[in-house]
């Protein structure tokens, strides 16, 4: 694992892996620390941030690496390079380099954490630029076996290689034909039947002006087209290009926690079954 990734917790027995990607030009400390200011619904006189509620969670955050940007002309932290976060497709050839190297860095990642727990109980997860190279590595890999997928404010990369690339497969062929888009080359074997049954949470708000909301419903869009039948879709009236709170961040921490209980025969402790029945509180110490 990098030097570079912040890691914390979990505070106590560790039961699942959170692995959460920044978007550009931010950092992984740095996105951390605002991450856990988001608070999930609940009274005020409780610690209502998600390594509270969710105490045996361990969250790896990965740090990109600083790139050359060539429509800026200087370097800045990114996933991979591009030349419009508004129309990501726009000279999408100049993507494909660092989102690359990033799945094979994501890749690294995702095999050192299944040392201390099994994929299934690992979700992956990311905000913008970070989605999308969780995403593109999430289909490269093709294995699937996760707890989840969590994204936010964020686009399907290389959508248009993508679609050509459908155009030209069969029907039982589309899946590998897009692991081959992410890989960079074909593979022998084929995408895990399992791939499509993995549960996806998608997130974004209607007022975003970084990454307009339509991106988001396109990749919602496509993994439908792809047959990913777990696929839930919020989106939300307000939030920009961040997380909406409270209802944003109860229906990451819903995700996570229905994760955590279906992996375990234990649920995490202090966490409030009526909300996740749609009942009312979230969080009761």
């Amino acid at each position: 694992m990098s030097d570079q990734t912040y890691v914390v917790g979990p505070a106590k027995g560790h039961s699942h892996t959170v692995i959460l990607l920044h978007g550009r030009d931010s950092g992984a400390e740095e996105f951390a620390s605002e991450f856990f200011e988001c608070e999930i619904t609940g009274s005020p006189q409780f610690d209502r941030t998600l390594p509270a509620v969710l105490p045996t969670i361990r969250w790896v955050f990965p740090q990109a690496k600083d790139l050359p940007s060539e429509r800026f002309g200087t370097n800045m932290s990114q996933w991979f390079d591009m030349w419009s976060v508004e129309h990501p497709q726009e000279r999408s050839e100049i993507q494909v380099p660092g989102l690359t190297s990033s799945i094979e860095t994501l890749a690294q990642i995702i095999k050192d954490e299944e040392t201390l727990v099994p994929r299934s109980r690992i979700f992956l997860a990311g905000i913008s630029q970070g989605f999308a190279t969780v995403l593109a590595t999430f289909l490269a890999d093709g294995n699937g076996g996760f707890a989840g997928l969590c994204g936010f404010c964020s686009w399907l990369p290389l959508a248009d290689v993508i679609q050509a690339s459908l155009g030209k497969a069969s029907d039982a062929d589309r899946l590998a034909a897009v692991q081959e888009v992410y890989r960079g080359s074909a593979t022998d074997g084929t995408p895990s039947t399992s791939l499509t049954s993995t549960r996806i949470l998608l997130g974004h708000s209607r007022d975003d002006e970084v990454i307009p909301v339509t991106n988001g419903r396109d990749m919602r869009d496509m993994l439908q087209k792809l047959q990913f039948r777990n696929v839930q879709w919020h989106e939300y009236e307000e939030g920009g290009h961040w997380f909406n709170e409270p209802e944003g961040v109860d229906d990451l921490f819903v995700f996570l926690f229905l994760g955590i209980e279906y992996s375990t025969e234990v649920p995490p402790l202090n966490l409030c079954g009526p909300y996740v029945k749609g009942a009312g509180c979230l969080y009761s110490p």
